[in-house]
């Protein structure tokens, strides 16, 4: 009976300790996710500001998003990410979370921002798949391929023109390839026909700010 109490005392205290342990794991674990969510929230608001300027908006577009249905060739999700931009209550634009899985080795995720009237801010490219080096050519910030879709519109260029110029359209496709620029240009191209026939929709759908 001398030698149970020392024994269950130690089972005790090795119990406390384990408990203890998993306690400050779980709080670690916590506040580590709660830091990465906001760093991955800072770092989506950058990259949505830099497509749509503050001068276009004086809304929090993470605030205001919203997520519509959507064709699957247009999204394999079936649901269209939209986030709002509005000046003095005004609607003057959005930046569209598109999602296309004709890249080359995989889907590829990219930000296309569009004015109110359906006109091209920006394009920045979330994720890809590419081959390393081939990526630079269109995903690095401020890439002169990304810019060319600047100030265009779905009838800038016409129908023919939204196609690498392999194909008689008027993009320029990487060296020695062309299904990924053809994948992002057809996608930019399907995603503002969706914006400019569901304009009333994207704008009237109840906000949904993000998580």
């Amino acid at each position: 009976m001398t030698q149970t109490k020392p024994l269950t005392k130690k089972i005790f205290l090795l119990m406390l300790v384990v408990a203890v342990c998993l306690a400050a794991l779980l709080v670690t674990r916590s506040l580590t996710q709660e830091r990465i969510m906001r760093n991955e929230h800072a770092w989506l608001e950058a990259q949505i500001n830099f497509l749509l300027p503050t001068s276009l908006h004086d809304n929090n577009l993470l605030d205001d998003q919203v997520s519509i249905s959507a064709p699957e060739d247009l999204t394999p999700t079936g649901r269209l990410v939209a986030y709002r931009a509005r000046l003095h209550g005004n609607p003057t634009g959005v930046v569209i979370h598109a999602i296309t899985s004709e890249g080359y080795n995989g889907p590829i995720e990219l930000l296309i921002g569009v004015d109110y009237a359906g006109t091209i801010q920006g394009v920045h490219i979330l994720s890809h798949h590419e081959t390393p080096g081939m990526g630079d050519t269109f995903a690095q910030p401020g890439s002169s391929w990304l810019d060319s879709f600047k100030h265009r519109s779905l009838t800038n260029p016409d129908t023919r023109g939204w196609n690498v110029r392999k194909d008689g359209g008027e993009f320029e496709q990487f060296t020695s390839a062309t299904i990924t620029p053809r994948a992002i240009i057809h996608a930019i191209q399907r995603n503002l026909d969706f914006y400019n026939h569901n304009k009333d929709a994207i704008y009237s759908s109840e906000a949904q700010p993000l998580q």
